[in-house]
């Protein structure tokens, strides 16, 4: 069964060991917050992706990356000493506080404007246009592995509110102007597009139809 995430951050971790293995990665990390059920097969979400522990020793555990994680990622840029965001798979007993987050990541982003409001940061996250088809205002996304929900958007950039709690358990509030965060839009409305396309499958010349309110409310969505 794939792990979900719900994108609530449990801690930090810090990068102990980088292993290049021809076009894949093996990263050991050791947690700063209790970890210690994990259980080699087991999945973290390590900064928003989704890895799978292969072995565990002193305190660390160690995954390996995949050359397509990498080219999808900011993974490949890892240094060591340095710190990600870990969250251990959701169980079905748990409470659902984010949002139903993958770990497939889709892309990357780039912080565009980073500026504090009263304690809290807004950021200004750049990406491509073939992503902010499922951003929407109010909707749920995933930065770097943490739940957030989209203040405002545009074509290619949406803002999010950062919290000084999630400033506080994250890796979030250490990014700079210009460095790289890992994106995962919403599962629903990449379902929701697929559903669509499918349905106008038997009519190419729709296929490019805009998913607006009133073919939502067609289909049974909202009121």
């Amino acid at each position: 069964m794939k792990a979900m995430f719900t994108g609530l951050v449990e801690g930090i971790g810090k990068v102990k060991g980088i292993n290049r293995r021809g076009e894949d990665l093996r990263l050991t990390i050791v947690p700063f917050v209790d970890m210690s059920d994990v259980r080699t097969g087991d999945s973290i979400s390590v900064s928003g992706v989704c890895l799978t522990v292969t072995d565990l020793k002193a305190g660390a555990f160690t995954v390996d990356v995949s050359g397509e994680t990498l080219s999808r990622s900011t993974l490949a840029r890892l240094k060591l000493a340095d710190e990600v965001n870990l969250e251990r798979a959701l169980r079905f007993v748990d409470r659902l506080g984010g949002h139903l987050v993958s770990g497939h990541v889709d892309g990357v982003g780039r912080i565009q404007t980073k500026e504090q409001q009263q304690r809290s940061w807004i950021l200004k996250i750049g990406i491509e246009e073939r992503l902010s088809r499922y951003v929407i205002e109010k909707g749920s996304i995933a930065v770097d592995g943490i739940s957030l929900t989209v203040n405002r958007c545009e074509n290619t950039a949406f803002e999010v509110n950062i919290i000084p709690e999630t400033g506080k358990v994250t890796t979030i509030l250490e990014k700079k102007v210009g460095d790289l965060v890992n994106i995962e839009t919403d599962l629903i409305g990449k379902y929701i597009e697929k559903f669509f396309l499918r349905e106008q499958s038997s009519e190419p010349e729709k296929r490019s139809s805009v998913i607006d309110e009133d073919m939502l409310r067609k289909h049974g969505f909202g009121e």
